[in-house]
């Protein structure tokens, strides 16, 4: 039986560092990740702290080269799964990309 990938779009791997900001609970409070992979409506980010399903943050990527834009998008934390001592990884659904 073959495996078939249910997925939409393709998903990239990144490993570029990110930036979130809570814009719910704790507005305006920044944490500092890598995001492992992206696809277009989604991607998972590791962090050293966990945080709430359901959650709104905006991420930024910033682009390493000057030719490409840095990604920004709102995104809403969909998983929270613990990895090792302090470390997480994010789910994140993209709501909108700026």
């Amino acid at each position: 039986m073959l495996y078939e990938d249910k997925r939409n779009f393709f998903r990239m791997m990144v490993n570029a560092e990110v930036q979130l900001t809570l814009i719910d609970s704790e507005a305006g409070r920044q944490i500092d990740g890598v995001c492992r992979d992206l696809s277009a409506t989604g991607m998972a980010i590791e962090i050293d702290e966990p945080i709430e399903m359901n959650i709104t943050l905006k991420v930024k990527i910033a682009s390493s080269n000057n030719s490409v834009p840095s990604l920004e998008a709102l995104a809403k934390v969909v998983r929270c799964t613990s990895l090792e001592s302090n470390e997480y990884l994010l789910g994140l659904e993209i709501i909108e990309m700026n």
